[in-house]
């Protein structure tokens, strides 16, 4: 299995991005706005969409312009549950009228969510940790497997993403190269089914390049502490079958005496459809847990769900204080998200409401050429382009594609090594209408770009 190039994942960033050359073509106000912007923001911003996209309030699956121009939004998975959901603004408004500070005093509302939260996880799995965003759960997350196992090795996919602080970005190779894997990070190719004549096949490749990352770490002196990986492969490009790969590489994994982390912000809290958490899907139970932004739903607050025994060597060492993590609002937000998810059966949604729009997807694939592979599941999808100019060519597509759906009044964005993987994750309320609408873009958007029809 070949890892992707260094000079395709430095070019990910800006597949969907606004970039300098298109300030020209914006209307005055939307060019100021844009040059203000540049004036007063730091290093590292960016918009999307080659005509960036000014909102000013939401409402469930739609953001709205301040002219009332309607967005369907099918990418962003901050919230979860849809925009500005009544019951999080109520839980979160209450509690910061009454009391919002940190774990150090003794809080009813933070055990409460430690519970219910608690109750979707496997038994092993019995306690947790809040931070605020999901680089900081992934930052702790690594550092206990350290205090566990007395290494510092760490193996993750080739283009994952996990976060922006210096340590976390260490292994989040999509960042590209201004942000190299740290000495103690080794890569492997993601679990890509195209090319192996079966699972086995596959399964003996991911076997195979875990193996040969580990064996790297332990003669560089590192050893091997964790194999962190997002249970969707979303950066990669979304690789959600065969489900039995995530489980042959923790396999391996803990051979070395290593722990499996499952990087849940992106697959997790019933995305999938298929269970609450990405990892169940694999038929196997990580040592650590983490998961981010949609837990609170627009609210800052993440988590570490661990086995108590991986956590003892951290806790011995390290006293751990997060401000802001776990706070008494953050616990709020959180519990009115879960229990969101549970009262409208979310999960279930998202398994009939992605089975539709998986079938859909298929049977647009199946009338054009531009389209190489359909892969997910539940409420996450990436729809992969092909072109005879190859990948570069591909992810041209995918950008053009994405700006002309923005133009359709529908958001989604682009992924994978070299950015030709149209990434569509919708919140979990999507309905049927919704399922419609972006289908409707997707096909209005290829074919504008290719009105040649597949041949039969």
């Amino acid at each position: 299995m070949s890892s992707p190039s260094r000079a395709a994942v430095s070019t990910v960033g800006m597949v969907n991005g606004f970039r300098a050359s298109d300030l020209a073509a914006q209307p005055p106000d939307i060019a100021s706005m844009i040059e203000r912007r540049n004036r007063l923001l730091g290093p590292g911003y960016q918009l999307f969409y080659t005509d960036p996209v000014e909102v000013t309030n939401a409402h469930g699956v739609h953001l709205y312009a301040g002219d009332g121009t309607e967005y369907l939004d099918a990418y962003n998975n901050v919230a979860q549950i849809g925009h500005c959901h009544p019951r999080v603004v109520e839980a979160v408004s209450r509690q910061l009228a009454r009391l919002n500070t940190n774990t150090r005093y003794l809080q009813e509302p933070l055990l409460d969510l430690a519970e219910q939260l608690l109750a979707h996880f496997p038994a092993p799995l019995d306690r947790v940790t809040l931070t605020c965003t999901g680089s900081e759960a992934n930052d702790l997350a690594t550092r206990i497997a350290h205090h566990h196992t007395g290494s510092s090795g760490i193996i993750v996919t080739a283009n994952a993403y996990h976060g922006v602080t210096s340590s976390v970005a260490a292994y989040s190779p999509s960042l590209g190269p201004g942000a190299p894997p740290g000495a103690h990070v080794r890569t492997i190719a993601a679990p890509d089914p195209a090319g192996f004549a079966d699972e086995a096949e596959l399964i003996a490749a991911v076997r195979g390049d875990v193996r040969r990352a580990a064996d790297d770490l332990v003669r560089a002196g590192h050893g091997v502490s964790a194999c962190l990986v997002d249970t969707v492969l979303s950066s990669d490009g979304v690789f959600t079958h065969p489900t039995g790969v995530l489980r042959a590489l923790a396999e391996e994994v803990r051979s070395y005496g290593a722990v499996m982390i499952a990087d849940e912000v992106q697959g997790g809290f019933g995305r999938t459809g298929d269970d609450w958490w990405g990892f169940a899907r694999h038929g196997f139970v990580p040592d650590i847990v983490t998961m981010g932004k949609p837990m609170g739903n627009g609210y800052p607050v993440a988590a570490v769900v661990l086995r108590a025994e991986v956590g003892h060597g951290f806790e011995s060492a390290v006293r751990y204080f997060n401000t802001f993590g776990g706070s008494t609002a953050a616990a709020a937000a959180a519990r009115a998200v879960v229990t969101v998810i549970e009262e409208e059966e979310l999960v279930e949604r998202s398994r009939r409401m992605g089975a539709s729009l998986g079938d859909a997807l298929r049977d647009l694939a199946g009338d054009t050429d531009l389209i190489g592979a359909v892969r997910g599941v539940g409420m996450f999808y990436g729809v992969e382009l092909s072109a005879e100019g190859g990948p570069v060519e591909a992810a041209r597509t995918a950008r053009e594609v994405t700006n002309r759906m923005r133009r359709a009044g529908v958001l989604i964005s682009a992924s994978g090594p070299h950015g030709n993987v149209l990434k569509i994750r919708p919140p979990l309320t999507f309905d049927q209408s919704h399922v419609d609408r972006l289908v409707e873009a997707l096909a209005a958007g290829l074919r504008a770009v290719d009105p040649t029809p597949r041949e039969a």
